[in-house]
């Protein structure tokens, strides 16, 4: 059976999903290729602040764009569903060891609707949890792309069924999830420590002394709030998966996403 996706993915969203996830990954990963005696170095306490400003205009953009083009008024409505589905659910596990139940509505909308609606998903669900959590701040730009990708990503998996997909979904959930905490430390972690730690960034060193001293300061730090989201979130994958996939499937398709409305007169409009 093929996947019914709920937002169309024309070229234009495509390229925008590119753009989008390419100032992602600059916003992310710039320490590794920025030099020494570089303004980027200079100013390096204050290039999260930057990407916290950017972020936001580029998913807007897309957000807009998908909005425009490919998502009509049943894939608002299906959006703003799940939306409101994990962001009542993530004050179960916020503050508490790392715990996201959160992430398998997104890894499991993502993998029914397709990937550019999982990204809207993800980064609208993040964004609308941290209004209720209390949870905005500089960091929740880099939250709502992280989350953006978990959910985008569940999309572009192989289109399996039954045991073998929500074994696929499991090891991806497990991945995601300590992935999402190595990036969110990407985002304060070159002007955290200052210059004087084992774990601190070091602007020019080679890619590989920077890349250690990033997973060594992930280790050191927050792999105790990553096991335990990858734990909840594979056993909640196990447990809830193929009830909500089926739900979210059936639901697609009675919404019937992929056909066309038409407009049509009235037969006999305008006799008296």
């Amino acid at each position: 059976m093929s996947q019914v996706h709920a937002v169309r993915t024309s070229w234009r969203t495509i390229s925008a999903l590119i753009l989008v996830s390419a100032v992602g990954l600059i916003a992310f990963f710039w320490p590794f290729v920025v030099s020494p005696d570089s303004l980027a170095a200079d100013h390096a306490t204050d290039a999260p602040w930057f990407f916290a400003l950017l972020l936001p205009l580029v998913v807007g953009v897309l957000m807009a764009d998908i909005s425009a083009g490919g998502l009509d008024a049943k894939g608002v409505a299906m959006l703003a569903v799940l939306a409101a589905v994990a962001t009542a659910v993530r004050p179960l596990g916020a503050g508490v060891a790392g715990l996201e139940p959160m992430f398998v509505v997104l890894l499991l909308g993502g993998r029914a609707l397709g990937p550019a609606f999982g990204f809207a998903l993800g980064s609208l669900a993040m964004f609308t949890s941290a209004l209720l959590t209390a949870g905005v701040g500089p960091w929740l730009p880099f939250q709502m792309m992280a989350a953006g990708w978990l959910a985008m990503g569940a999309g572009l998996l192989p289109q399996i069924r039954g045991r073998a997909e929500i074994a696929m979904l499991v090891a991806y959930g497990v991945v995601t999830s300590l992935a999402f905490g190595f990036l969110m430390n990407l985002s304060f972690w070159p002007w955290a420590l200052g210059p004087g730690s084992e774990l601190s960034f070091v602007a020019g060193a080679p890619l590989s002394e920077n890349l250690g001293r990033w997973f060594a300061f992930n280790l050191a730090t927050s792999l105790g709030w990553d096991v335990p989201r990858a734990v909840l979130t594979a056993v909640l994958t196990v447990l809830a998966g193929p009830v909500l996939l089926r739900a979210v499937r059936r639901a697609t398709r009675r919404a019937a996403f992929d056909v066309p409305v038409r407009f049509e007169p009235l037969v006999g409009a305008g006799r008296q």
